[in-house]
């Protein structure tokens, strides 16, 4: 593996440069956030409004919402010193919030209301505040208005399951054809020679178009090396020329590097591209910023890339405000069709006409790159947990997976091999959308060829087992590693080497490349950035080959050889990981997120976790909130 960017296990520090984010203050502001809004809007509110809080490369999970909101009651009632507030006044009020909301929905007073909290509890500065309320609150009320959450909900969350149940997020089963389940049939390897494609992975290109050289790096807003961010102290270096290992996103010249450096890598049959265009200046987008971003970003796509057809999926940041994803049944201003339009005129050229139907009306599609291969694109956000749209209804947003299975019957009918994309992972994912997901996996094993998410901004997999045992390797969703730096990391890209296309092929991934531009390199006085390839898979971790079961295997190795954990560290963070060790606490966690496709599902790791530290270490997987 090439040493290039720092070794493992050792944070490459090239310039006084390089100041890591106060990760520990920055997690504390998210929860007061968290408390403001909660009270501010009766819980209703999910994480999508504090998102910019850098939390780190490798930081707490996001849980369910259950779960994370009794762990904050305690913190809201010190924090308003609601010492007394009783199972019956808990009702009484929300009920007064719910009955007044419903008569008279008051969007200004509840947004200045949760602005004075949020000033009131120091939790971004004031004109973050100010912004952040406004661009979210419409949406916000519009959602509990509609909802069902009931007082008795709201105050079991608040006080615990004495008080009441929470149930908006209940348990839901997608039906599966009657069609018996084939016996599973592991691929063949390739014949020698047999043609081999290379598909490019773009993901997370976060462009900030206010990307300022030598502004301050470390700024009190949320995002920072941009236009307000105002300059660093004497004794700091300001944000590098092609980008910055701190909460900061890309310039556009970055990213036009990236693009016009690929041929080393190339060349390439096709591109997956799975979204989060706009950077993370979420408390101050607008329609007109998103779809600048949209219009300007696929057109440097379409220059450098030229004729190589490219596959997009939507991300999580397309939208304004972030996550905010109405299924189809929302019509009318707060709906997405501003969005997914927008998408399918930027995107005509690359996409048929069946496949620009489905974009509009929900954000997916399908379609068939060659004879015997079929492309899906998902609409992850259908099962995000910070997608406040789905406090409405969360039962198979837009009857999405129910398409995904009648795709899926139909190529198994026609002995076509299938490819997914999509944004954020199956693993973190709602719980019942991830089950429904994984028992699908399960079912058409010998269909899906390959599945490859973003999202997490690191290097990572999720292998999913058939669900009887929980022990057989059955599949593994690739988790790509971020073109952007957000936060502390090297800019990248992913190219996978896939079975290529000829009658009989099995289109699995065969082996991929992981490419970064070494920031402290490239920011050097007269240097000139250079995009080298960072390692090679099955190389590095000695894989026979890039299946499953040699995904299972990589992992349990790394239980007991730290050194190979350390190699693994190191480019989980594409070369610059964090100057605090990862260790055995942490090295468990990591690992047990690799095995974990199935969101909440601690048995996942029962044989690499001792039995008494598995609920633990579940606690701890890697679920990063800054995506």
């Amino acid at each position: 593996m090439p040493r290039r960017g720092g070794s493992p296990g050792q944070r490459h520090r090239g310039s006084d440069r390089e100041q890591e984010p106060d990760r520990s203050s920055e997690a504390a502001r998210l929860r007061r956030l968290w408390m403001a809004l909660g009270l501010a809007l009766a819980l209703t509110l999910p994480d999508s409004l504090v998102l910019w809080v850098p939390v780190g490369a490798h930081p707490l999970p996001t849980q369910g919402h259950p779960a994370r909101l009794s762990r904050l009651a305690p913190q809201l009632q010190h924090t308003f010193s609601w010492w007394n507030l009783t199972c019956p006044v808990c009702k009484s009020l929300f009920t007064v919030i719910d009955i007044g909301l419903k008569q008279e929905p008051n969007v200004a007073r509840v947004g200045s209301m949760v602005i004075k909290l949020c000033n009131l509890l120091k939790i971004a500065p004031p004109a973050v505040c100010q912004s952040a309320v406004q661009l979210f609150q419409g949406d916000m009320v519009e959602v509990w208005t509609r909802s069902v959450l009931s007082p008795s909900e709201a105050c079991g969350l608040l006080l615990g399951s004495n008080c009441g149940h929470w149930d908006v997020f209940s348990s839901w089963n997608i039906s599966l054809p009657a069609v018996p389940k084939p016996p599973p049939h592991p691929p063949r390897p390739p014949a020698p020679g047999a043609p081999v494609s290379r598909v490019l992975f773009l993901t997370d290109l976060h462009w900030d178009h206010g990307y300022l050289e030598g502004a301050d790096p470390d700024c009190v807003d949320p995002l920072c090396c941009r236009q307000g961010s105002g300059l660093p102290p004497a004794s700091r270096p300001g944000a590098g020329h092609w980008g910055e290992y701190s909460k900061c996103d890309l310039p556009l010249w970055t990213l036009e590097s990236l693009l016009s450096e690929l041929g080393p890598a190339g060349p390439f049959d096709m591109v997956y591209w799975t979204g989060d265009i706009p950077a993370h200046d979420i408390w101050q987008q607008s329609r007109k910023d998103q779809l600048r971003a949209l219009t300007t970003i696929t057109a440097l796509v379409k220059k450098f890339l030229g004729p190589v057809p490219v596959y997009p999926a939507v991300g999580n940041h397309e939208s304004t405000p972030v996550n905010g994803f109405p299924p189809p049944f929302i019509q009318g201003n707060h709906s997405s069709r501003w969005l997914y339009e927008a998408m399918a005129k930027e995107w005509e050229s690359w996409l048929p006409a069946e496949a620009l139907h489905t974009l509009r009306i929900g954000g997916f599609y399908a379609l068939s790159p060659y004879p015997g291969l079929r492309l899906i694109s998902l609409n992850m956000n259908f099962c995000s947990r910070e997608n406040f749209w789905l406090l409405i209804n969360s039962t198979d947003p837009a009857g999405q997976l129910e398409w995904l299975v009648g795709e899926l019957q139909a190529a198994e009918d026609r002995g076509d091999k299938v490819h997914i994309i999509g944004h954020i992972p199956p693993g973190h994912c709602l719980k019942s959308w991830s089950w429904n997901y994984y028992r699908i996996v399960a079912r058409y094993e010998n269909t899906l060829a390959g599945q490859f998410f973003g999202h997490t901004h690191v290097d990572e997999f999720e292998v999913f087992y058939d669900e009887e045992t929980l022990s057989r390797p059955l599949a593994v969703a690739f988790l790509a590693p971020s073109a952007t730096t957000y936060i502390g990391l090297n800019p990248g890209y992913r190219v996978y080497q896939i079975d290529g296309n000829y009658p009989g092929s099995s289109h699995v991934v065969l082996d991929h490349e992981t490419f970064i531009l070494n920031l402290t390199q490239a920011n050097a006085p007269g240097a000139t950035p250079q995009w080298q390839r960072l390692y090679r898979a099955l190389e590095t971790y000695g894989l026979p080959n890039a299946l499953p079961a040699a995904w299972h295997d990589l992992v349990y190795r790394m239980r007991g050889d730290t050194r190979l954990f350390q190699t693994f560290w190191f480019l989980y963070h594409k070369g610059h990981p964090p100057s605090d060790p990862c260790g055995p606490p942490c090295r468990l966690a990591t690992l047990c997120a690799q095995l974990s496709a199935r969101a909440d599902s601690p048995a996942l790791c029962r044989h690499l976790v001792p039995e008494d530290s598995l609920q633990d270490v579940h606690s701890l997987w890697p679920r990063p909130l800054f995506c």
